[in-house]
């Protein structure tokens, strides 16, 4: 005969112990080795590529080099969606993969999409230059600080940047350094048209004497005695003088003058820098630092700012190094928080079993609930599952289903010695009819949760170490349950001195066998009531708030600033310089972080840092409290747009999880641009007249004013010139004429010849201006080669998405309404326009995120319904007892809508991801209860009788595992993240438990067509005999 797994644990206490030894040591060790993160990294199966096409229009570069792009990349296997952006001298593609494929196998694919785009490099037009991949998009800079630098020169903050770069790169466990928002310089070839005229001095010539003396040569050798020489011709200048003093004039001429003696020469900042940076008002560029992805963030952060501490010492006077977030104090925060959080659970558990049990049984679970975490902490790191917000979350989650294994024994065992038998026989009877069963309902437990752990999109992976931890911990519940509690359960449980008194004849079972000898008689009339609360609540759940991602706790938020599109970035800086201004002025406002040309290093992963784009600014703003913003967000969105009119200005807050993009979006494509225009206009008047969105706006954004010569064509050949030569012209008499670079060290300083800054200041001056001819080897003034100067509206964003044209119209939901209430007002009329064939529309933004996330664990749960299902009819061996614990999971509705409702929390995705689990928890409840009346019914008690004594002798059991889970979730409702599932979890899991010890009686008896004896009186205590 095989001896049971308890009494073998009993009589083997050195192997118990070393168990134990290995839970706490493990434990402490996992502690201690586990990584620590904010939040779990998800893959951004996502790669930008880049292709300069200087001077050529929004149409040219959509037409000549985007569609050429997108064909090469259309090509790849791994391809999920393709996404463009032409302007006006550039192409951007954004690459999106499969959600299948893996961090492992995303390096292959980028291998791979190189060399697509290398293939079709010669098919880009002449003027186009190399692509620029940009695959570590998703690099996390979470070390973020803004360098003031204020009256630093440009070449000193590149020093400065330089110094900070080499000094931290050497750091253990620094990946990468990112710097932006540096000063940028130019040098400035100033001469006066009158001047090049007189001296009949063409552009090229002076192009070709800076390339010329500015070239790197190749070195020569020389021997000399024993030893080569290195001969090297060093460069014709390396300074500001050094082209000044640079000969102009044919060889061989005697009167060669020097440039400066026709052109002033300066080195400045540059007029229109790609990025603009401050801190708090002072100019200052921004400093990243990414860890690796191995190493704990919280160690490589404090040696960081050991590091900085070192550097600081080193810095000229008035520069500072200030942090505009620190992930390693926010993770360091957050996991002591969450520790503390744990520490809670664990106490509120173990207490509300003292106090339900008795201190020895409540003991005894509550050691092998201990023991259980800390062997789940040696899992985590064992299997490189770090100490972030979900896996904390996952653990205080579970923390109620750790304790319902360790419950059943500990209760067992009182049970079996309160009626005389000894602690080893109360164990192995209690194991052997128990064990079974409680590893189906803890498989089917964890099985509740795979759809989260076996989607493959962001979402998934995201959330992939809920599934985890949560699948570690019950399974260790489960082995210690049947090995360390009996011990326990031995060494510290007592048997009563009256073993012939009944354990069930007390108050509260009495109670409840008299509402369940009600409950059977009136079978009917319960079915039908529990039908009707569960119709409601689905009828009610529509009045629940739904929600994608709740906003985050962290005190940070951002306001988004965009110009119309062609504004100067000089003039967006003044502009967002104001707002600024108004920003520091706020009561809860620490520091303002302004960019302006573009965004940040992507310093979080849910943050998704804006493209350059001159009209565009933010603002990162940091409060002193978290709670305060959603208020003061609010109002500056009402007060904000009328301050700045010209100016589109949105406050966003931070929250979890993959970022959605906007409240409302819907994409409409098509080929003909005036057409989309035409569609969004109409889409846009549905927003406005809605009232429920602000900021409504498209991502086409306004068109662009283009000046552009109308050229004689036969004039122009007549003259000899060229429209090149033109072109050569409007540069050197507006932003200025590229005529070559200075080199130093590793910057290089773009040179410009242009006109005087008096000379450049409006169209008439073009007109003005005298044209190079080659083939007449002299000045043409512009008048003879163009009829004028047409400004003509274009396009200067053309969007494509999977290489079709596609425009959006975007939106935010108004401050006092979610998302998805403000989709739902605007859905009904966007989707009733009616559109030109050959044009269709689909909607995006957070419904799109959602329909995917949803969809995506859709796909999944079919798979873990059928393995749940499959598990409960293994457990039996029948039908009607599996179906019976099935139609106990849709109870859960009810107490889940009353429960966020009464909250007013909204229906997020974690709730739902909470829901699926509660099908779950309330299968391991049924499950107990099922099998203990078939056990009852298996040993020869009469049906009824075994309905009812099997009910109560599985109440205790019942709602320990419902109140332990209940009181477990406390410490999670403070936490905007897991509140929504909290609530719903606890609500669901309370009613339902409630219901259940009612509903699958009485489903039982129904199906097995068990009926009350005839002639059966209610039972001592009963409501009946009150």
């Amino acid at each position: 005969m095989t001896m049971s797994i308890s009494r073998a644990s009993i009589r083997r206490p050195v192997a118990v112990w070393l168990a134990i030894i290995f839970c706490l040591l493990g434990g402490l060790w996992g502690l201690n080795t586990v990584g620590r993160l904010e939040d779990p990294s998800f893959t951004l199966k996502t790669a930008l590529v880049f292709v300069p096409y200087p001077g050529a229009t929004a149409m040219e570069v959509e037409e000549e080099v985007t569609d050429v792009v997108e064909s090469a990349l259309q090509q790849m296997k791994q391809l999920d969606r393709v996404e463009s952006k032409s302007m006006p001298g550039m192409a951007q593609i954004t690459v999106e993969i499969e959600m299948t494929y893996g961090p492992d196998e995303i390096p292959q694919v980028w291998d791979e999409m190189r060399r697509r785009i290398r293939d079709i490099e010669g098919e880009l037009p002449s003027g186009a230059q190399s692509p620029i991949i940009n695959d570590d998009f998703g690099d996390v800079y979470g070390m973020f600080y803004a360098v003031t630098a204020d009256g630093l020169s440009a070449t000193e903050q590149r020093d400065l940047a330089t110094k900070l770069r080499r000094g931290l790169v050497t750091v253990d466990g620094v990946a990468k350094i990112e710097v932006r928002g540096l000063a940028e310089e130019e040098i400035i070839i100033s001469i006066p048209s009158a001047r090049l005229t007189e001296l009949g001095l063409p552009p090229d010539q002076i192009l070709g004497i800076i390339a010329d003396e500015n070239q790197v040569f190749s070195n020569g050798e020389i021997s000399e005695g024993l030893s080569r020489l290195g001969v090297s011709v060093p460069p014709g200048f390396v300074s500001v003088e050094g082209i000044e003093a640079l000969r102009l004039g044919a060889p061989g001429e005697v009167g060669q003058i020097a440039l400066y003696d026709i052109a002033r020469v300066v080195r400045e900042e540059t007029e229109r820098p790609s990025q603009i940076v401050r801190h708090n008002g002072t100019r200052a560029f921004t400093l990243g630092v990414s860890a690796l992805v191995d190493r704990n963030v919280v160690e490589v952060g404090r040696s960081v700012e050991a590091r900085l501490d070192q550097l600081k010492t080193e810095l000229p006077d008035g520069v500072e190094i200030v942090p505009i977030y620190e992930q390693h104090k926010v993770v360091d925060e957050a996991v002591s928080s969450f520790l503390v959080g744990l520490g809670q659970s664990v106490a509120i558990v173990i207490g509300a079993l003292m106090l339900t049990m008795g201190w020895r049984a409540g003991l005894v679970v509550g050691a092998t609930l201990g023991l259980t975490v800390f062997s789940t902490l040696f899992f985590m790191s064992v299997f490189g599952i770090e100490m972030e917000r979900i896996s904390l979350g996952a653990l205080i989650i579970a923390m109620g289903m750790l304790v319902d294994n360790a419950i059943v024994i500990a209760e067992g065992m009182l049970i079996g010695m309160a009626r005389g038998k000894s602690a080893e026989d109360a164990a192995a009877d209690t194991e052997t009819a128990t064990a079974f069963p409680l590893l189906g309902a803890t498989v089917i437990g964890i099985m509740a949760f795979s759809g989260i752990g076996l989607s493959p999109d962001a979402t998934g992976e995201f959330l992939f170490s809920l599934f985890a931890v949560i699948a570690i911990s019950l399974l260790m519940s489960w082995i210690l349950a049947v090995t360390v509690t009996p011990y326990l359960g031995k060494l510290l449980l007592k048997a009563p001195k009256d073993t012939s008194k009944d354990p069930y004849r007390g108050f509260i079972y009495s109670a409840y066998r008299g509402f369940l000898w009600l409950a059977l008689r009136a079978r009917v009339l319960v079915v039908l009531t529990i039908v009707g609360i569960t119709v409601w609540s689905v009828m009610a759940f529509g009045q629940v708030k739904q929600a994608f991602f709740p906003a985050s706790n962290t005190p940070i938020f951002y306001v988004e600033f965009q110009m119309p599109q062609g504004t100067d970035i000089r003039v967006t800086n003044e502009e967002i310089a104001r707002l600024e201004a108004i920003l520091l002025g706020e009561e809860i406002v620490t520091d303002v972080t302004t960019l302006v040309g573009r965004g940040a290093s992507r310093f979080m992963l849910t943050y998704n840092p804006e493209q350059a784009d001159a009209s565009y600014g933010q603002l990162i703003v940091r409060a002193t409290d978290a709670t305060l913003i959603p208020d003061v967000a609010a109002r500056l969105n009402r007060e904000l747009p009328a301050q700045f009119s010209n100016a589109l200005i949105r406050v966003e807050e931070i929250v979890f999880g993959p970022p959605a993009g906007a409240d409302v979006a819907v994409r409409f494509s098509g080929p003909d641009p005036v057409v989309l225009r035409q569609l969004s206009d109409n889409a846009l008047a549905i927003f406005d007249e809605a009232g429920t969105i602000t900021n409504s706006r498209t991502d086409w954004r306004q068109r662009e004013i283009l000046v552009e010569p109308i050229v004689d064509e036969a004039r122009m050949r007549l003259a000899g010139s060229t429209r090149a030569s033109i072109a050569d012209t409007v540069q050197y008499g507006t932003s200025g004429l590229r005529v070559g670079t200075l080199r130093e060290g590793d910057a290089e300083i773009p040179m410009y010849l242009r006109l005087p800054e008096v000379e450049r200041d409006g169209l008439d001056r073009l007109r003005d201006l005298s044209v190079w001819s080659p083939g007449a080897n002299d000045y043409v003034p512009m008048a003879n080669l163009v009829s004028g100067f047409e400004p003509r509206l274009v396009e200067a964003l053309i969007h494509r998405r999977d290489r079709e044209r596609t425009i959006t119209v975007l939106g935010g939901a108004r401050p006092d309404l979610t998302a998805n209430e403000a989709f739902n007002s605007v859905r009904d009329d966007i989707e009733a326009m009616r559109l030109p064939d050959g044009y269709s529309m689909e909607w995006g933004g957070e419904y799109e995120s959602q329909q995917m996330a949803n969809e995506s664990l859709g796909k999944q749960l079919p798979i873990s319904l059928i393995v749940m299902l499959t598990i409960s009819i293994l457990m039996f061996n029948k039908v009607r007892q599996p179906l019976i614990l099935w139609l106990v999971v849709p109870m859960s509705v009810t107490g889940m809508v009353l429960g966020l409702l009464f909250t007013g929390l909204p229906f997020t995705f974690t709730a739902l991801l909470g829901f699926l689990s509660l099908s779950g928890m309330l299968m391991k409840n049924a499950i107990v209860l099922v099998e203990e009346i078939d056990q009852q019914r298996a040993e020869g008690v009469e049906d009824y009788q075994a309905v009812i004594d099997g009910s109560v002798s599985r109440l205790r059991p019942v709602v320990l595992a419902a109140g332990t889970t209940i009181f477990g979730m406390i410490p999670l409702l403070p936490d905007a993240f897991f509140a929504s599932m909290a609530v719903t979890i606890m609500g669901g899991l309370a009613f339902a438990s409630i219901l259940t010890l009612v509903a699958v009686p009485v489903f039982y008896a129904l199906f097995f067509r068990i009926k009350p004896p005839k002639k059966e009186n209610a039972p001592s205590g009963s409501p009946a005999t009150a």
